[in-house]
């Protein structure tokens, strides 16, 4: 199984350190070209690599988290999706002011995934803090939880295999359609907040 990052800002180098700290292998990329991210490869080890959008997108799994506005650009003249699991990390806000778009009253997953045409799209990593995703999940004496969400229940299976492979507790909110909204931020009422799960 293998792994692809498009977006190195907060919430893509923040998965990319999880991936690192389990050991995972992936591939990480943005708009800037492989050179750019020399330094966080250098400062994550031999597991993580710095490529193009289009080996990053060639992936098994390829996490995307880009800011809003340019994910058009970002996602643009990839090779064709073909089912492989894309996770939408993204949230409808314009950095650095965080600043709401409107979506005409969609969840923001429906407009991603007009954007990745036959992906199996999977809702994760996009409500926590970036600094809660990249540090030890059962730093609480529990499990963190990260919510995920899909229409697609073999991709879900995957992702939520991956949450557990990272040390997180990994929780169905059941189809995009309700849970990416719950998740979604602004306006779901499950983003920032850090819950951890006992037991």
């Amino acid at each position: 199984m293998t792994i692809g990052i498009i977006g190195s800002g907060a919430i893509g180098s923040s998965f990319a350190r999880a991936l690192a700290g389990a050991g995972i292998e992936a591939t990480i990329a943005n708009s800037r070209g492989p050179q750019s991210l020399q330094d966080l490869v250098d400062e994550l080890g031999p597991s993580i690599k710095a490529g193009t959008r289009e080996e990053a997108a060639s992936a098994d799994i390829v996490l995307v988290a880009v800011n809003w506005t340019k994910l058009p650009k970002a996602l643009a003249g990839l090779p064709a999706w073909n089912g492989r699991i894309v996770i939408d990390a993204n949230n409808p806000i314009e950095a650095p002011l965080f600043k709401p778009v409107d979506l005409g009253g969609r969840a923001s997953s429906e407009v991603f995934a007009e954007l990745v045409p036959g992906a199996r799209i999977v809702k994760a990593f996009n409500h926590l803090q970036a600094h809660l995703l990249s540090s030890d999940p059962k730093a609480e004496g529990g499990r963190r939880v990260l919510f995920y969400s899909g229409d697609d229940s073999a991709a879900k299976a995957e992702v939520a295999a991956l949450i557990d492979r990272l040390g997180f507790f990994g929780l169905d909110l059941g189809a995009l359609s309700v849970g990416a909204r719950l998740v979604q931020f602004p306006g779901g009422p499950l983003p920032v907040h850090n819950l951890v799960k006992f037991g």
